[in-house]
């Protein structure tokens, strides 16, 4: 009677060390299995293994892409500018062997080396270069990373410079460049509108100098645009030419009489 027991006990210590044995793995997971402390050649997964503790130690590893902030870094430019500037690091584990067996833990290491390249590459480029041209710095920040992760079964996909933080008076000192800058376009555009102007009415007056009657057609447009506004003073446009010709008139008469006076002068009989 006490076989029939023992066999049943140990029939059912070990359907449940089978049934503690079966692990299930989702379709992004992967289990790293050490063999008596040996990393088998292959990992399992995904859906139903077996993991026969206490010979076998699995390490379930997750091919999904993580994003990983970077805390932010002080930073001085070459420019010699103080800033603060944190980034986002998208990875995911492509190798989940390399992953677990040449680092402790890949995420740690990727963000410790993360820190160190952000503040090396940010440090070399001016603070110009840094607002204008983040999407180059991005790039050279993934390569540096991929390269390094590279050994370790990691796969860095994108770096994106999240935030950049400047002191005050850097803040004030860019509104007033913006400023200046936006004073000098205006200036310019608005000389251009002047020298096109220019240029149009100088076209104008050559195509009116050849028909002296558009001339005065265009003095009585003037009026009828006068008349309509219910006026009571009537402008009447003179032309530039009258005052032309009387100022000449009277510069030649003024001389006239200069010459005049200068010869009665000299004809006039002296006192002695």
């Amino acid at each position: 009677m006490e076989f029939p027991l023992i066999f049943t006990v140990i029939i059912i210590v070990l359907g449940i060390y089978l049934l503690s044995s079966v692990k299930i793995l989702a379709e992004y997971e992967r289990a790293v299995i050490f063999r008596l402390g040996h990393l088998l050649p292959e990992p399992k997964g995904p859906g139903l293994i077996f993991v026969f503790a206490p010979l076998d130690r699995m390490v379930r590893v997750s091919l999904r892409q993580e994003a990983l902030e970077v805390p932010p870094q002080d930073i001085i430019t070459r420019d010699n500018v103080t800033l603060k500037v944190n980034a986002v690091i998208f990875l995911r584990a492509i190798e989940p062997r390399k992953a677990i067996n040449e680092v402790s833990n890949y995420i740690y290491q990727t963000s410790q080396f993360a820190q160190t390249t952000l503040r090396s590459v940010l440090g070399e480029v001016e603070l110009d270069e840094l607002l204008a041209h983040r999407e180059k710095i991005n790039l050279r920040l993934q390569s540096i990373l991929d390269q390094h992760t590279a050994p370790w079964g990691v796969k860095v996909s994108n770096v994106e410079v999240k935030q950049v933080d400047m002191p005050e008076t850097m803040l004030r000192a860019m509104a007033k460049q913006a400023e200046a800058e936006r004073e000098r376009r205006a200036k310019i555009i608005h000389a251009e509108g002047e020298f096109s102007a220019a240029q149009r009415l100088v076209d104008a007056a050559h195509l009116l100098a050849t028909e002296p009657v558009s001339v005065q057609l265009r003095y009585l447009q003037t009026l009828t645009e006068i008349g309509v506004e219910k006026n009571t003073t009537v402008i009447f446009p003179v032309p530039m030419d009258l005052f032309s010709g009387m100022q000449k008139m009277l510069a030649h008469a003024a001389g006239s009489q200069a010459v005049t006076s200068h010869d009665i002068k000299d004809t006039a009989p002296s006192g002695d």
